[in-house]
This record gives structure tokens, sequence and C-alpha cells, in this order.
């Protein structure tokens, strides 16, 4: 969804799609010399005249690191969507399919061509709900290439323009927040009990930062403020809709305790709510919301904290 966006970006998907022919997504990849564009208007890759590779680049997903560079988390593995859930043998096939190719661009040190668009639904259902189809279609006229492959990590990354640059690992820790790929180091921690609060509290924040923008609300990260509460909801208006305290649990961290600005913010807060994730440093990572009069209800709560 557009409002999943990064405003630059989407910024420069506008003025692509107003300064071109109006094309549906289809007519796109067959411009671009994909013969059969038609009989595949679902795939992710294809291989077009000339052995060229075009791939799709979901703009929710995009990144902008150092001066202004584009750059995306590809998951290299092919069973699991970025969720976490199972895939079909059918869109095993199709993630397969497209990493065939990009590797292909990859090994013989060539960029490929991309087709940026954004979709209809959060980004967090794009291989989930049925619903989820292309918002929008761009041809990116700049060129893109596979910058970082590593099999051990299960990712890739893509980087837009020319090559000699990379993201950094703080760019790409903030990255994955974007939910396209997992941590997978961190979730091996999380199996072995060898994680810390500070592991959990993170990647618990960056879940509920990505729910509530992927329904288009403004999600903003006050916890530094010692408010009383880590993320403030409102809507497109701006209106306050909720005063979020989030707590993570993980495998050897199953507990969590509230401070005393919390404890004291639910008392006077009415928008106050708490919002737990479980398995937060691991592909099924889930949530539940409380209510202040709620909060006793909550799994892994301690009430002596």
């Amino acid at each position: 969804m557009d409002k999943e966006v990064d405003p630059p970006v989407l910024a420069v998907i506008d003025e692509m799609r107003l300064s071109g022919p109006r094309l549906t997504p289809v007519e796109i990849v067959a411009k671009m010399g994909v013969f059969d564009a038609r009989e595949k208007p679902f795939d992710q890759a294809w291989l077009a005249t000339g052995d060229n590779v075009i791939a799709t680049i979901w703009a929710e997903y995009v990144s902008v690191g150092a001066q202004g560079r584009w750059f995306c988390l590809e998951s290299l593995d092919t069973h699991h969507r970025p969720d976490g859930g199972e895939r079909t043998p059918y869109q095993i096939q199709r993630a397969k399919d497209r990493l065939a190719l990009l590797k292909r661009t990859f090994d013989a040190g060539q960029g490929f061509r991309a087709v940026v668009q954004t979709n209809r639904v959060p980004i967090a259902e794009l291989e989930s709900n049925k619903g989820a189809k292309v918002s929008t279609r761009v041809r990116d006229e700049s060129e893109w290439h596979v910058a970082i492959w590593e099999p051990a990590q299960k990712l890739a990354v893509l980087v837009r323009g020319p090559r000699g640059w990379i993201p950094d690992d703080t760019e790409i820790k903030a990255s994955r927040a974007r939910g396209s790929v997992p941590d997978t180091a961190a979730e091996g921690q999380a199996a072995s009990g060898q994680v810390s609060r500070e592991d959990v509290q993170a990647a618990a924040t960056a879940y509920v930062m990505r729910h509530f923008k992927g329904y288009g609300y403004n999600a903003e990260d006050v916890s530094s403020q010692g408010l009383g509460y880590d993320i403030e909801v409102s809507n497109a208006k701006g209106a306050t809709l909720l005063r979020v305290v989030v707590k993570g649990t993980a495998t050897g961290l199953p507990a969590f305790q509230l401070t005393s600005e919390e404890r004291a913010c639910s008392a006077r807060e009415p928008l106050w709510r708490l919002l737990v994730v479980s398995d937060a440093l691991g592909p099924t990572a889930q949530h539940k919301i409380y209510k202040a009069s709620e909060m006793a209800q909550a799994p892994g709560f301690d009430p002596l904290g």
C-alpha cells in the first residue's frame, strides 16, 4: 500500500507513472520484451528478449540508504513467506524461478531491469491475501543489481543504480523491519535461548510499527521520551487513537514487566494499551492488545515488576 512506502520512493513512482503512457501492469512487462507476459501475469521475474532479466520490486520493501540510494532485501528461503507462513507448492516454484533469474545476473556480474510496484493490501498480506493485486506498476529506467548474495544468511541485497555501494549493517538491520527477510541470526539465538531483553524489545517494536503502518495508520516511536508508553498511533488526520506499550516475549524470555512510568500512565491515560508480541524474534510472531484493566490476562505479564 502507498502508505507503507517511503515518501521519497513514492514521489519517484508517482513521477514515473504520470510521465509515461497509461499501460496495464501486463502491458508494461510486455513492452519490456516479455512476449508471454499475458500468460505469466503473476510471475515475479521474467526473462525478456536479449536475455534481459526483469524483476518486480515491491516499493513497500524499498529502503533509502546513504546518499539516497535505494535497496531492498530479498529472502533466499523459498519455502516460507515473509510473515513466516508456509508457501504452497505453486508459491514455492514462483519464488525459485525468481531467485534463479536473480542469481543468474549475480553470477554474470550483470544488472537487471525492474518494475517497481505497490500492493492494494498491506504488504504483510502479499502472498496470503487473494485480494493482493498490483496497485501501481511502473518501469524503472534505472538499472538494479544484486549486490550481496549470502546463502548462509538466506539473504540477498538488491541495489538500484551503479555498483560500488552497499548498505551498511545498520541500514540492513533497519530494512529487516520492513518484513521482507526475517533475521535468521536472531532466530537462531532465540532458539538457543541466547537473546537479550533489548533484542526482543527491538524486534517487538519493529513488528508493531509495521503492523500499524501496514493498515494505514501513523505510528511514532516515542519510547525514548519516558512517557509511559512506546508508540503513539494516529489516523491520517492526526487524531491520536492509541498510546501503546510494547512488550515482547521469546524462547528464553517468556515474561515481561511494566516500569513504574508505564503503570502510572495506564491508570491516567484512557488511550493506553498493552500490546504483547509473542515469538518476537521468530517467524511466527503474533500479537494481542490489552486495556489497562485486562493486562493481568496477558501471557508472560509479571505483576511484581
